[in-house]
This record gives structure tokens, sequence and C-alpha cells, in this order.
């Protein structure tokens, strides 16, 4: 209000600055006054709209620099994590290659040991063939010297004989 009253009052002065004829000097004086009405009356109309905008850009300015800042830590907390992720990661990655490490050796002992009882069981169950083998050669070798004996008739053996070589073979 205070302001409409002032600008009432200044605008006769603007109207009749320039109503007389020049005589050669200079207008300053009405110019000035008439620019500082006008500067007055665009600060009343524009002021609280130029005030309303430069806080709301500021404002705006503010708000978008607070949610980078917040995407900021949200980044900075996500390569924390990732990083702490990463670091699990690379010693869970050294405990496996450890544990096959160990899980290989015991395995290749182990085949190994195996290996070596089959092969001993091999060893063994060769040498009882051999040994069976060796005594069917003998009884048929012996059984065929007997026939070649008994057909020639060159031993006579009785009974009782007979019997006394048969316990002595079984016991």
């Amino acid at each position: 209000m205070k302001m409409n009253y002032i600008l009432f009052l200044l605008a006769p002065i603007a109207l009749f600055a320039n109503a007389g004829e020049s005589d050669g000097a200079s207008d300053i004086i009405p110019r000035t006054i008439n620019f500082l009405i006008f500067a007055a009356i665009m600060y009343y109309y524009v002021a609280d709209a130029a005030k309303q905008w430069y806080c709301g850009r500021k404002n705006e300015i503010a708000t978008k620099l607070d949610s980078i800042q917040v995407k900021l830590k949200e980044s900075n907390s996500k390569k924390e994590n990732a990083l702490l992720k990463v670091e699990e990661a690379k010693a869970n990655a050294r405990a496996l290659v450890e544990t096959a490490k160990k899980e290989a050796i015991l395995l290749s002992d182990k085949i190994a040991q195996e290996a070596d009882a089959e092969i001993a069981n091999l060893s063994k169950t060769f040498e009882d063939r051999i040994g069976v083998e060796r005594r069917k050669m003998q009884r048929t070798i012996v059984c065929e010297v007997l026939d070649e004996m008994f057909k020639e008739g060159s031993i006579s053996l009785d009974n009782d004989e007979m019997v006394k070589i048969v316990n002595k073979k079984v016991a």
C-alpha cells in the first residue's frame, strides 16, 4: 500500500518532467527520475516473483544436491559391500582350492593304496594258483607213475601193504 502511494505521488513528476522546451540544457534529471520511477514500478511487480523464483531455484538445486549426495553415499556403501563380498569370495576360493588340493592328495593316496592292495591280492592269488597247479601236476605224475607200475606188474602189493600206504598218506 505504501508503494502505491509513493507511485501515485511520483507519477505527476514523471509526466511533467519533459513538458518544457529545451533551451540547450540537457534533460538528464527528468530522465533519471523517469528511470527511477520505472525501476520502482518494476521492482514492485517483479520483486516477489523474482524472489520466489530465486528461492525455488535455490531449493531445487539444494534438493538435487542432497539427492546426489544420498546417491553417492549409497553407491559408496554398495561399493564397500561389493568389495567385502569380493574379498570374501577370494577367501572362499582360496579355501576351496586348498580343500581341493587336499582331497586330490587324499584320493591319489587312496587310489595308490587300493592299487597296492589289488596287486598284493593278485600276487597272492597267482601264488595260490601256482601251488594248486603244482599239486595237480604232482598228482597226475604220481598217478601216471603208479598206473605204469601197476600195469607192468613189476610191483606186487597185497592188501595189507596197500592199507598201510593209504593210512600213511591220510595221516
